[in-house]
Parts: structure tokens; sequence; C-alpha cells
């Protein structure tokens, strides 16, 4: 029997917890488009998602290390799909809608600049005197605006709780319907918000030991990581060297998603929330981790900005690249004829920074390099 949208939105009444998002409850969309016979909305977001050219290019942008440096490296893509991953696996155990959660994940990074955050202060610092850029702000942007492949609109046309979702450093959210500013978002959206960091926490760590930048003796006076080590060592009291890293960055894993789901089931109960519009109500977030954790989480991050993110192996391959970047945006600049027709094109509504900026950042880390060569006639600097 074929399992159309209908009985697909009957199934997730029936079976999601009443604080959910349902497909069939959905806002719609700014441009209205028919329902589709066999997808949710959510199902056809995330869809529109993973064909966009957007997505596609993530394979090639850096997420810690500069793409090409390790085989075994993540990459910007890698990472969507790490977060996209735990956030299904959460919103099942929660009872919250799967392939929203999902598509928001998917769409999170979307916007991030080539040579990662390094790259986004870069453009931020020479936007500054035209709005700034944050990545966040941009991901928003190609999915209403950049993205061009529908004949009656621009973006993609992404649903208004997806929209929703990718607001989630603002301080105020809109509410999908009316507009109102509400204190929260959709529960999905605050767990995709937290399967983020639990991805790049676990996994920046894992790559900065498998690169060399961090020591494993570095790790000991973490407590997060050291009562994670001490549980595996005494369940496999001989495993060593890199399995033993893998075991250990997966168990930290687990034990950061159960932390989550414990705290935060316990804290939607007590907020006794019956509906989406009840959690978009309430003051706070209700998808958290434990104090304690938190505690924990913030000595890790506090530990990858000390030792990772600003090694200075890290930091000067980073510099050298947001040094390209820099070059070509003052390029483009001084000639602005290096940016081709179609993007020339966008000046009149977007006006000349924006463009550049847009253009910029979706580019991935190669594509700099060869713009940097076209225009300047050399090879960037060794690495």
């Amino acid at each position: 029997m074929l399992k159309g949208r209908e009985i697909q939105e009957e199934q997730e009444r029936q079976t999601l917890a009443p604080c959910a998002q349902k497909s069939a409850d959905s806002a719609g969309r700014r441009h209205r488009e028919p329902a589709h016979p066999f997808r949710t909305e959510y199902q056809r977001d995330r869809a529109r998602i993973i064909h966009s050219r957007a997505f596609r290019r993530l394979e090639y942008k850096t997420q810690v290390f500069l793409n090409g440096t390790g085989d075994h490296l993540r990459t910007r893509l890698t990472h969507t799909i790490e977060v996209a991953s735990i956030s299904r696996s959460v919103a099942r155990s929660l009872g919250l809608n799967e392939d929203l959660a999902e598509a928001i994940a998917l769409a999170h990074d979307l916007g991030h600049a080539p040579f990662g955050h390094p790259g986004e202060e870069t453009l931020d610092e020479l936007m500054r005197p035209h709005g700034g850029f944050e990545h966040n702000r941009q991901s928003l942007r190609v999915v209403e605006k950049i993205e061009q492949k529908y004949p009656r609109f621009d973006g993609l046309n992404l649903s208004h709780e997806v929209l929703e979702g990718l607001r989630k450093h603002d301080r105020f959210h809109e509410a999908p319907g009316d507009g109102a500013a509400r204190p929260s978002p959709s529960l999905e959206a605050q767990l995709a918000n937290l399967a983020d960091e639990i991805t790049y926490y676990s996994h920046d760590l894992d790559d900065g030991l498998e690169a060399g930048f961090i020591r494993p003796e570095q790790l000991e006076d973490l407590e997060v990581w050291q009562t994670t080590a001490d549980a595996v060592r005494h369940h496999f009291p001989d495993l060593q060297g890199p399995r033993f890293r893998s075991y250990t960055i997966r168990c930290l894993i687990d034990r950061q998603v159960e932390d989550l789901l414990q705290t935060s089931s316990a804290a939607i109960d007590a907020a006794g929330v019956r509906s989406a519009e009840d959690v978009r109500r309430h003051p706070e977030a209700l998808v958290r981790y434990s104090p304690e954790l938190l505690r924990g989480n913030r000595e890790l991050r506090r530990f990858l900005y000390a030792n990772l993110y600003y090694h200075p192996d890290v930091a000067g391959m980073n510099q050298r690249a947001c040094g390209w970047l820099r070059d070509v945006f003052e390029a483009y600049r001084r000639e602005p004829a290096h940016l081709g027709q179609r993007t020339s094109a966008r000046i009149a509504g977007e006006g000349f920074e924006r463009t550049v900026a847009d253009y910029l950042s979706g580019m991935t880390d190669r594509y700099v390099m060869e713009e940097h060569r076209r225009i300047f006639g050399r090879p960037p600097p060794p690495e």
C-alpha cells in the first residue's frame, strides 16, 4: 500500500509527542506551493537542501584543517552529516519530528565561508562597514536568495519551521504563521543546535588527536574526557592507541547524547508544554545538558580553542589561507570585472560588497586558491 502524505501526517499525530512540530501544522512557505502527494513538508525541505549546490560545496570546505590536509580529517560536509545523524537519533528518542530536525541540521552550515571560522572572521572584518558577515545569517541568505533552481522564486522556498531553526542565534524568534516574537524556537530547532555542539566538540578533538596537534596526556585534566576514558579502561583494560582514542570519542558522544536525552525529557515534562506553540512561548530552552555536563563541555571548548584552533601550526595555515581570501576580495573591489557577468548582475539589488561576500562565502577552499592564481598569475605562498 502506498503511504501518501496524508497517511504519514496522521501517523505523526498518533506517534509524536504533543509538543513536537507536526508536518500538517506547518505554517507553509513564503511562496505558496501545492502539497506533495507522497512527501511531508519537511521531507521536501530535506531533499531541497541535499540537492542544492551549496550543500555539494560543503565537501570542499574546511572544518578545522584545510581541505585536503588529510584523508580522514573532517570537512564541512562530513560534519554536517554527523550533526544530522545525531539530530535524527535525539528527535526519535524524544518523540519529535525527525524530518524537521534533520532538515535544520543539514542546512545549518550552508552559509559557512571557506577556511572555516578564520575565513568567517576575515569576511566579517572586510564586511564590517557594510553590515558584517556571520555564517548563520548567511545560511539564511543561501536558502532564501542565493540558490536559484525554481522558475517563480529565488532560494529554496523552505518551510517557515526550517527557517526558524536556522535563526538559532537570534534573541527572539519569529514564530511561523503570525510572525510574532517568541522567546524560543521549536524543540527540533533546539536539539539541532546542541547536536552541532556535540559533534564539533567531540570530532574536532578526534581530528586534533589524529593530526597530532593534541597529545593524549594533555587531556588528563579534562573531566569530560577523563571520566569517559576511565570507564573505557575499566571495561577494556588492554585497549590502547588509535583504537582506544576512537572508542573513547564514541563513548564521549554517547554520554553526551544520553545526558541530553535524560535532561531534556525531564525539562519538557516539568514545563508542562502540550504543543509546539507552548514550546515557543516558554521563556528558556528545554533541550539542554545537565549542569555537570554543561560545565564539562565549556571546559572542553576552552581547551580546544587554546590547544587546537589557536595551535601555531593550525593558525599559521589558516592565516595564509585567509590572506588569499583577503587578496581576492580586494581584487574584486579594484576590478569588478573579475566577478563575471552572472555575479555582477546581482550588484544592483544587493550592493557591491554584499554581492562579493555572497560570492566569496560560497567558494570552496580550492576555488579561492584557483581564483588567486587566476587573478595574480602566481600560486599562493607555499603551505
